[in-house]
């Protein structure tokens, strides 16, 4: 066909692209249909998108390519140079990172070849010398493979006449298993915490001459989970008992999961696969938690919640407006986001520039209060205070002018413009329950962070193959994610419970990765 001829257009309904899609699944190998499948759904939902009246250009590019960014004066002028920044202070030092930015390499003492603490001073010979607390340091970084491996060549000696073979003992560094428990551990970062699938670590191992096939990497890394759980399951019950839950999801693939959906008839059947983030503040820490499955994030929250000690006050929930976030067997104070409230006007600001400059300008200012809320490190009943005397007006005039919007009849309700007025009228009690409640949190920006490791990990890995797998997934990236959020590293932490998983499961709330350092418990 010419490029510059027009293909002939076909127009499906949802009805005939599912029977399309059942005959196509027959008489295609999977590997194909599974190629074809998502392209027609993409078609179809591409083609109602176009047909909706307030779908603009700029809005279908967002969409499909991504927003560059959502900050406000790039939006609302976009051909604007950005202000200049005032030049920052020059830092001491010499730019490079300090020693304390290097916790995890090994410290090598070094002791002087002449002199010793005690000796006379070689210079004015009338004073002793002495050991100084803080010795000067000299920074080597190597290159190694990622896993890297020893070969013990055992001296064997034989007697001629009897044929007795005698091999050299292995040091005690050879220890007594092919495998360092540690390997399973770096794989689990790199595999979940990384989400750098098997297949390209073994390539890259195979590089550096130390194969390690992609079975092998999953056998290592399942034999950490039992030292791993017990921490996990005291996380599950921590975050059940937190203050505030902040929740949401995102798609996921799990092979065996999509081929069992795939064979189970019915039209009621549930389709999607998701992976559902959970971050509670409890005891002044911060938890992130994954759950891998078919369950929406308002059913994965109820089962955290079934773990909630009887008698504690309802928790906060921050979530956005999707019907499917809210838990549904529990009673939670809900706050939806203000993020994906302000979403909607930065979709059609170039349909109505001034309408929704106005509106996030003055979001704007509600966000900079809360800087100055954080910035001041202001308690709870502190910052709620500051923000009703400060906040509370700005949102009380951004009320009444889109209220008055429709009332003097200045926008449509089935406009853009007037669409995202009538989202945030709709919910506006739970959109400004920081006017009303102490830690109440304006948005739900901190779970969409932490759901960029589940995002990077079906991006590069492509999902999952097993349920199980899944489950594994989950665990370390809970563990992974906690970590980070505690500004606690990683790797160190979690070969820690694998050196001592006997105390860990007898004691799992003294093994936390805000606590294990202070921890008495002798290592094995």
């Amino acid at each position: 066909m010419s490029k510059d001829k027009a293909p002939k257009i076909v127009n499906l309904t949802s009805d005939q692209l599912e029977e399309l899609l059942a005959q196509l699944r027959v008489q295609l190998n999977p590997a194909t249909y599974a190629l074809v499948e998502p392209l027609l759904q993409t078609l179809l939902w591409l083609m109602a998108l176009v047909e909706r009246k307030e779908t603009t250009i700029g809005r279908l590019n967002r969409l499909l390519f991504g927003a560059r960014t959502e900050k406000t004066a790039p939006i609302l002028d976009p051909t604007a140079a950005p202000p200049p920044t005032p030049p920052r202070p020059k830092p001491p030092g010499h730019g490079r990172n300090g020693i304390a930015q290097y916790p995890g390499a090994r410290r090598i003492p070094v002791a002087h070849p002449q002199l010793h603490p005690g000796d006379p001073c070689p210079v004015c010979h009338k004073g002793t010398l002495y050991r100084v607390k803080t010795p000067q340091v000299v920074v080597c970084i190597k290159a190694q493979p990622m896993i890297a491996a020893d070969i013990y060549e055992l001296e064997t000696l034989r007697c001629n006449p009897c044929g007795a073979v005698f091999a050299a003992p292995a040091p005690p560094q050879a220890g007594t298993q092919k495998y360092d428990p540690n390997v399973g551990l770096m794989l689990g970062m790199m595999r979940f915490g990384a989400g750098v699938p098997h297949y390209r670590l073994a390539k890259w191992q195979k590089d550096f001459g130390i194969p390690l096939p992609a079975s092998t990497q999953w056998e290592q890394i399942e034999k950490t989970v039992p030292c791993l759980e017990p921490v996990y399951e005291t996380l599950l019950d921590l975050a059940a008992a937190g203050q505030i839950l902040h929740n949401d999801d995102t798609t996921m693939r799990v092979q065996s999961l999509r081929k069992q959906i795939d064979q189970t008839p019915g039209k009621d059947v549930r389709k999607g696969i998701f992976t559902t983030g959970i971050v509670a503040q409890a005891q002044g820490h911060t938890i992130a938690l994954y759950f891998t499955g078919q369950n929406h994030a308002g059913e994965n929250l109820d089962q955290l919640l079934r773990r909630r000690p009887a008698g504690l006050a309802p928790p906060i929930q921050m979530c956005d407006a999707l019907s499917c976030n809210p838990a549904r067997e529990f009673q939670t104070i809900l706050s939806h986001c203000l993020v994906h409230a302000r979403r909607g006007f930065v979709e059609v600001v170039e349909s109505f520039p001034q309408e929704c400059r106005h509106v996030l300008e003055s979001l704007a200012e509600v966000y900079g209060h809360e800087a100055h809320c954080k910035e001041k490190g202001l308690t709870p009943q502190e910052r709620l205070l500051f923000h009703q005397q400060q906040s509370g007006p700005v949102m009380q005039s951004l009320k009444l002018w889109m209220q008055e919007q429709f009332a003097l009849k200045n926008v449509e309700p089935n406009s853009g413009l007037g669409q995202a007025i009538q989202y945030m009228l709709k919910r506006w009690e739970t959109l400004t329950l920081f006017l009303r409640q102490p830690d109440a949190p304006l948005d739900n920006n901190i779970v969409e962070q932490s759901l960029k490791m589940a995002i990077l990990h079906r991006k590069n890995s492509l999902g999952y193959k097993t349920d199980r797998g899944a489950q594994v997934g989950d665990l370390f990236m809970s563990l992974i994610h906690t970590c980070r959020l505690a500004a606690v590293n990683v790797f160190e932490y979690l070969s820690a419970l694998q050196k001592n998983e006997p105390q860990v499961r007898e004691h799992p709330k003294l093994w936390l990765p805000w606590n294990y350092k202070a921890s008495n418990t002798p290592s094995r």
